[in-house]
Order: C-alpha cells, then sequence, then structure tokens
C-alpha cells in the first residue's frame, strides 16, 4: 500500500436545500508533507467538531481502487482523489483485510484502526448526488478511520505498512456490513464479539449497544 494523494481542506459555505452549510469535506491534494497530531492533521479543518475530527477519527483513508466504482456507478470520470473527503488517498487500501485495531504505520506516524466511516449528507453534497449516500452504504467499503498512537508526517509517495494485526477477525468491512445489512449471516454475533474489541471507538460501541438492544425487545 501506498499514498497516492495527501488531502487537506478549509472550511466552506456551501448552499444545500437552501440553508448554508459549513463544511470540510472539499478536500484537495497537497503537495507538501503532512503533520499527523492526535486530533487532526494540521492544515485540515473540520465544521463540525462532534462528528469529525477528534481522537477516534483524527484520520480518515479511502482506497484509490474503489474510484474506478465510483467514477462509473455516479457516472462521473472527473471524480478526483480527496472527493470522499479523505486525507489518505492509498492504493489497496482493503476493507475486508483491514481490521478494527490494527496497527498501520503511514509515513513516520503509527495509526490504530477505531471504525468504518458512516455517511453525512455532507457526502451527498461533496458528490453532487443525491442518491450517493444511499450507494455508498449499499457498497459497504467505507474508507476507514484512525487514531493516532504515534504522531508523524507522512507525505504522497509514502508506504503504508500493517506493524501490528487484530487477533480477531472483524474487518472494517464486515463491521459495516453486519451493521447495516440484516441478511449478512451472523451479523448478530458479529456486532456482539465488535463490543468486546477495547480498540473500537466509543461511537460505535453505543451505536451497537443501540442496534442489538432495539433488536431484542
Amino acid at each position: 500500500m501506498k499514498i497516492i494523494s495527501t488531502n487537506i481542506s478549509k472550511i466552506k459555505t456551501v448552499v444545500y436545500n437552501g440553508k448554508e452549510v459549513k463544511t470540510g469535506i472539499f478536500k484537495t491534494p497537497t503537495n507538501e508533507p503532512v503533520v499527523i497530531e492526535k486530533l487532526n492533521i494540521i492544515g485540515d479543518e473540520q465544521a463540525d467538531l462532534v462528528n469529525h475530527g477528534g481522537v477516534d477519527k483524527a484520520v480518515y483513508a479511502f482506497s484509490h481502487n474503489h474510484y474506478d466504482y465510483w467514477k462509473q456507478t455516479l457516472e462521473n470520470d472527473d471524480l478526483a482523489v480527496g472527493a470522499f473527503g479523505e486525507n489518505f488517498t492509498i492504493s489497496d487500501l482493503d476493507e475486508a483485510n483491514i481490521h478494527i485495531g490494527d496497527h498501520i504505520r503511514i509515513g513516520t506516524a503509527l495509526l490504530e484502526v477505531s471504525q468504518p466511516r458512516v455517511p453525512c449528507f455532507k457526502l451527498a453534497i461533496a458528490l453532487n448526488n443525491k442518491n450517493s449516500l444511499k450507494l455508498f452504504t449499499q457498497y459497504y467499503c467505507t474508507g476507514v478511520y484512525f487514531r493516532v498512537l504515534e504522531q508523524g508526517v507522512a507525505k504522497t509517495g509514502d508506504s503504508v505498512v500493517i506493524e501490528k494485526k487484530a487477533s480477531h477477525d472483524i474487518s472494517v468491512k464486515k463491521l459495516f456490513q453486519a451493521f447495516f445489512d440484516k441478511k449478512y449471516v451472523g451479523y448478530e454475533d458479529i456486532l456482539l464479539e465488535a463490543l468486546t474489541l477495547p480498540e473500537l471507538a466509543v461511537e460505535w460501541q453505543e451505536k451497537l449497544k443501540k442496534k442489538l438492544a432495539i433488536e431484542s425487545e
């Protein structure tokens, strides 16, 4: 795996459904190395600090391999890296083989996989497609959120290396699909196992508890 592009953004104000919305999703490539700190990447701004950034979502990466699928699905050949709001566009980042709690070296920084990404309405703004949230959810390849174990620097072309694999088989894709696809065989067992993982982001722990409680009623 390698960094194809490093992407950052400033907060922008756009009009969506007749209302002004502030967002940091419009990320564009930078040729400069980026500094990865505990809560975010220096120079990358988030408008909604409740749902973006922070310890468990300090860094977001998306696979470059998904872009051909999305160009075809969205009928947009001009879809550029950074379009999904990712800090890092990475080659061969496979959510099916990336597990909650994996330690991954990106540049000189050491990151830990914390959760899948659940898209919000701002993705529809970024992709200019009202159906994109449904399509993104049904594709199950969400990109990966990380917390920062060791701060560092990364740049385009740097290697991305899994330094420590988790001892379980709850991948980012498996967890996301088990949560959203009731036809997924054994989904409840997967969610229950995921709840035992201390590396899983608190936000997702709460989501799983709520979902399992509702379905047990």
